[in-house]
């Protein structure tokens, strides 16, 4: 017999096959799509079918924020009646779900059709908050034992109103515990996981740089009995191998379907073997449309549409940029808008933004919606922090490490890149004049640090807009921390933009070039 596994995973709510930068753009990807192949593998499949949805689906999309943020109700329930069309088996909690508050999220999972599996996101208490730890699922005379399991990291991101009363157990820790039970009641052993790899694999060397946030590796490495693993959160395009156990992740934005086949023998005793596997993703970059998701989605889609195309604001000048390499390098009007709006909102002496992805080109004239959401394209809201200027200086220094030199050339660190992508963690920095020599050794790369013309003190303490992702210390800044919090935004930035549109409908595209990053040897 062939028990077939498949999974989306970090969906982040992008339905139609659009990133929304330009309208009615057609792209190879998205949930629609997804949902096509994966009816098409559940029809054709030889022997049952276990779907999984591996988690990150509340958030990430201008129509999920549009749901959670803007329509009156804020009520998951449209989003989820979407999902809900897919037939799914069990959901995994991504570390986004947690974005807007554990009230919404509860509404969610009581929404959803599929079973919600969490085994390392705790009560105070110590047990699981979330749905239950794993399901035993039986098809066709075969068990199958899910266990549901979540990057630990949430709690290092996410804002502490958030996550309030919940404890972040290692996925390594809660496996080790879990998979020994759930193979004592189930014929296979399927691990899912919102949590990818810390290790090269074909290497096995460390390639992380957070402690923790992925940990499947391990989890292959040193606990037995795992029969397939489904992984995400990475958002990379994975379908092999480790320690001889199949393993998947689907990229993101339903990009594809991960799919694992096990072919399954039955001894005399009853006692069921993997004889073969196969771990493989099928693209959905050419699947037409799902017809159910299309009629569950399209009113609601409609409305986002007129909500993205409003104008909010006019520019005089250019706010757009084509190189989003270059707009880390050289000041643009569109950063520097970002940092006053952060400044002005917040009463702050300084302030940090980044270009979270390379899809973002600044704003178009006149601004709507739709570039507020397609650059900032995080729900977070603004954090203020007192801070010293030894805290500055070194939050500089990790972000001059998204710098490298190749070729005698400005680059970026690969690390930023493999094996996730973090531009967002690259901050760029306004009320003060700064300099990165990359030609240094990290550390040491920041020079001529001044605030208001005289050079940055290490005792010096100076109030700081950050967002609150970075404000917690996200992204590796233990500098930053919720100790250091002394105000917080009460709505996300993108609101916060266009409450500040609506304050001064008329902006002026410019910059004081108050940085540059340069690579001069040391003679």
């Amino acid at each position: 017999m062939k028990l077939t596994i498949l999974s989306t995973s970090d969906t982040h709510g992008y339905v139609f096959p659009t990133n929304y930068v330009k309208k009615g753009s057609h792209q190879g990807f998205g949930l629609a799509r997804a949902a096509t192949v994966i009816a098409r593998e559940q029809a054709t499949a030889q022997g049952p079918v276990v779907t999984i949805e591996n988690g990150d689906f509340l958030e990430g999309s201008p129509l999920a924020y549009y749901v959670a943020r803007v329509k009156p109700d804020r009520n998951p329930q449209p989003l989820m009646n979407i999902y809900n069309q897919i037939n799914y088996d069990c959901g995994i909690l991504g570390n986004h779900e947690f974005n807007y508050g554990q009230e919404y999220l509860q509404d969610a999972i009581r929404d959803a059709k599929r079973s919600i599996l969490c085994a390392n996101i705790l009560d105070a208490n110590g047990n699981p908050e979330y749905g239950q730890p794993y399901k035993v699922i039986e098809k066709n005379g075969i068990k199958i034992g899910v266990l549901g399991l979540t990057t630990q990291a949430v709690y290092k991101w996410e804002k502490a109103t958030n996550i309030s009363g919940l404890q972040f157990e290692s996925a390594f820790i809660a496996a080790k515990k879990y998979v020994p039970i759930i193979k004592e009641l189930a014929d296979v052993v399927v691990v899912c996981y919102h949590g990818g790899f810390e290790r090269d694999l074909v290497t096995g060397q460390p390639n992380d740089i957070h402690v923790g946030e992925n940990e499947a590796y391990h989890i292959l490495e040193a606990i037995p009995g795992i029969d397939a693993l489904v992984t995400g959160h990475q958002h990379r395009q994975l379908a092999t191998n480790v320690f001889d156990i199949p393993t998947t992740q689907p990229g993101f934005r339903g990009q594809a379907v991960g799919k694992i086949t096990l072919d399954l023998d039955r001894d005399a005793d009853g006692t069921v073997h993997v004889t073969h596997h196969h771990a493989e993703l099928v693209s959905a970059a050419d699947a037409p449309l799902d017809q159910k998701v299309l009629t569950a989605a399209t009113d609601l889609n409609n409305e986002v549409g007129h909500w993205l195309d409003q104008p909010l604001g006019h520019i005089k000048g250019d706010m757009t940029f084509t190189d989003p390499f270059a707009a880390r390098i050289h000041e643009t009007p569109y950063i520097e808008f970002i940092q006053k709006v952060q400044m002005a909102t917040m009463g702050a002496d300084i302030s940090a933004t980044a270009l979270f992805n390379d899809e973002a080109r600044g704003f178009e004239n006149p601004i709507t919606m739709r570039n507020i959401m397609t650059n900032y394209v995080y729900p977070n809201g603004l954090s203020l922090l007192n801070i010293t200027g030894a805290d500055l200086k070194a939050a500089l220094e990790v972000s001059a490490r998204y710098f490298t030199v190749k070729d005698g050339e400005i680059a970026v660190n690969p690390a930023f890149v493999h094996p996730k992508r973090r531009q967002y963690n690259y901050d760029m920095y306004e009320g003060i004049d700064y300099r990165l020599n990359v030609a240094k050794p990290m550390g040491h790369r920041v020079e001529s640090l001044m605030y208001h013309g005289e050079p940055v003190t290490p005792e010096q303490t100076l109030r700081i807009a950050l967002n609150q992702y970075r404000a917690v210390g996200g992204g590796h800044y233990a500098m930053y921390g919720a100790d250091k919090i002394i105000a917080e935004s009460q709505g996300a930035m993108s609101e916060i933009i266009a409450d500040y549109l609506q304050e001064h409908p008329t902006i002026d595209a410019t910059t004081n070039d108050n940085f540059s990053v340069v690579n001069e040897p040391q003679d």
